[in-house]
């Protein structure tokens, strides 16, 4: 596993920690939880940037639509995640969606110019935010180049070794991460079908390359997993 990933892993929880307002005494008072119900959309396309996003509870999907009016994922966050981080980039009107993917998902925003406050008194803090901003960008054109140059098995393979690199707890040969994806979300974000994923995931299973349950996975050898 990439020490570089994990350490990013917990830089970004580290994050949410730095920049919640409930945990900034100045800003606490100010500020409330934001909650939504399962396929509730958090913002869409075309508004404003305002807000910086924090979760508290829940998943959040982070997308796009096409001009056929498919949906095109870019991502899945979970708890101690944050969202929207491209209004400090410039960006003025969103450029995907966010929706909600449970019952009862808390968010917390965090308004750009209170971002940019912060950021003004905190060095460290603008290196952390600088780096989230250039490993999405990295993630997605990685994305990329796999939807143009590697076949499905691949890219669900890929897929899992960058969740066990970025939230995988190793215990010797093995590493282990929660899992909070479906098989739909895994093919929605690998560009495959559910029926391919589920038939990947239990090839590999059989093969005692990994192990799997609703709640988590298991990678048994990660340099293995090729």
């Amino acid at each position: 596993m990439s020490q570089q990933s994990n350490i990013w892993y917990f830089e970004n929880v580290d994050l949410y920690e730095l920049l919640c307002p409930h945990k900034v005494p100045s800003m606490k008072d100010n500020h409330s939880f934001h909650y939504f119900k399962k396929n509730e959309y958090i913002y869409f396309e075309e508004e404003p940037s305002k807000y910086i996003y924090m979760i508290a509870s829940g998943r959040v999907k982070i997308g796009t639509y096409k001009e056929d009016g498919n949906e095109v994922i870019k991502a899945i966050l979970g708890t101690g995640e944050i969202f929207g981080e491209l209004a400090l980039a410039g960006e003025d009107t969103r450029q995907d969606f966010a929706q909600a993917l449970d019952d009862d998902t808390a968010v917390c925003p965090m308004g750009i110019e209170d971002m940019k406050e912060l950021m003004a008194k905190n060095k460290p803090l603008n290196l952390k935010i600088i780096k989230l901003i250039g490993i999405r960008i990295k993630k997605l054109e990685r994305r990329i180049d796999a939807l143009v140059f590697k076949d499905a098995r691949t890219r669900i393979i890929d897929f899992l070794r960058e969740m066990a690199q970025e939230k995988g707890k190793k215990v010797g040969f093995e590493v282990m991460f929660r899992n909070y994806l479906t098989h739909k979300d895994i093919a929605s974000l690998t560009g495959t079908s559910r029926q391919t994923v589920t038939t990947v995931l239990n090839d590999l299973k059989e093969k005692n390359l990994i192990n799997f349950d609703r709640r988590r996975f298991l990678i048994r050898d990660i340099d293995e997993l090729k």
